[in-house]
């Protein structure tokens, strides 16, 4: 027995984007994966977009600028001279001589 499917009348607004209600920025991964240009604008524009397999089992779509400041990739030196360079500690007169130990004797 083949399907019908109904056509859209003219003039009428197209379906909402299927969201999760009281979830916030919540999508279902069918929403998102057939309105991924509207997923990715919106969480450039708007904020993290949270995307959900049955409810469940949910990921994060977030701008490039917001990964970076999670991750702290941008606050990250280069390299380990770097690192010290920018340390807070730089200028700090440690210590560093120790007494010469002549060790200790072991009873064998």
């Amino acid at each position: 027995m083949p399907k019908t499917l109904k056509k859209p009348t003219r003039g009428a607004s197209p379906a909402p984007p299927a969201r999760l209600r009281g979830a916030g920025d919540s999508w279902q991964i069918q929403s998102a994966k057939a309105r991924f240009s509207e997923v990715f604008r919106r969480a450039r524009t708007e904020g993290p977009q949270r995307i959900t397999r049955q409810g469940k089992e949910g990921v994060v779509m977030v701008a490039e600028e917001q990964y970076e400041r999670l991750v702290g990739k941008s606050h990250q030196p280069k390299n380990l001279v770097q690192f010290f360079r920018q340390s807070p500690l730089v200028g700090i007169e440690l210590d560093l001589e120790r007494d010469r130990d002549a060790g200790r004797d072991i009873d064998l």
